[in-house]
């Protein structure tokens, strides 16, 4: 099944929808995001069933975010080895980890901020994991049976920050940089751990990263079994797993998302999320960080 989460014109509350083509089949109606249904799924719970005469045009419904409050984002750095390359850093025999904040979060569709610290904005398109059912230890022979769902994440990144530590926390984490959704895929309808998947990005239609999810080195089940290590997952947790090569700092020249770029980032048999970029407001004067 398509999730999507949404609200329509003339509601302050996000319904669930069900998606099939350009067509969304109300799902659950003013449900706020899919916690409801990850609960469900976490208690072996079967999805409900769309309600048949209440059906919608995509068009008609502007993106929400799949968890309004995710508990935990986890992200892998490096996944890609062609991506270590042009970063200059050696491929890594376990995965690269840093940590997201909810406040970075945004839907598809919503501006991504630009911020006023550095121009240095880049895009990564990557695989995310909404996690359904939670657990410690979990083995990597039984880590798929826990998702709930596979979505799109564009991983915007301040370089500057991101560089100025040997942490990576600052650069990955300004206010309205990560763009999520709009669809989640039940696992059902994709391969094994979404392996074998087309991913792309797009900066205003010009095609600058284009690979597939087979390349990456961590896959799902194992990051899964690697993450379960260090903490407990649990229901609405999410995974990104990475992004591949031709990021814009890797570029001669390189490349920065600006005010009026439109990005795209997509991955076979899920979807797009599509996202404007904007300059940060009401700050004065952008302050250029040591590059």
């Amino acid at each position: 099944m398509k999730l999507l989460t949404g609200t329509l014109a003339g509601q302050t509350t996000p319904s669930v929808f069900s998606v099939e083509g350009d067509v969304a089949t109300l799902l659950s109606q003013q449900a706020g995001d899919l916690s409801d249904l990850i609960v469900a799924f976490a208690a072996g719970e079967t999805l409900p069933k769309p309600v048949d005469e209440a059906e919608f045009s995509l068009a008609e419904i502007t993106p929400a975010l799949p968890v309004a409050r995710p508990g935990k984002i986890v992200c892998l750095g490096l996944n890609y080895a062609e991506h270590a390359r042009e970063g200059g850093y050696d491929v890594p025999d376990y995965p690269a980890m840093f940590m997201r904040a909810a406040t970075s979060m945004i839907p598809a569709e919503a501006p991504m901020v630009l911020p006023a610290a550095s121009h240095t904005f880049d895009y990564e398109t990557e695989l995310m994991v909404v996690i359904g059912k939670g657990g410690r230890h979990i083995p990597e022979a039984t880590a798929l049976d826990h998702i709930f769902g596979y979505t799109t994440f564009n991983d915007g990144s301040v370089r500057a920050y991101q560089r100025k530590t040997h942490q990576w926390t600052a650069g990955k984490n300004f206010d309205g940089t990560g763009a999520l959704g709009p669809i989640v895929v039940t696992p059902d309808e994709l391969p094994d751990g979404a392996i074998g998947l087309s991913i792309q990005t797009r900066l205003n239609g010009r095609i600058l990263q284009s690979s597939n999810t087979s390349d990456m080195i961590f896959p799902v089940a194992r990051t899964i079994a690697i993450v379960s290590e260090i903490m407990t997952l649990e229901p609405g947790d999410m995974i990104a797993f990475g992004t591949p090569p031709g990021v814009g700092h890797a570029r001669k020249p390189q490349v920065w998302m600006k005010e009026g770029d439109v990005v795209e980032v997509e991955i076979e048999g899920i979807g797009i999320c599509r996202n404007p970029v904007v300059a940060e407001a009401g700050l004065g004067a952008r302050v250029e960080a040591a590059e």
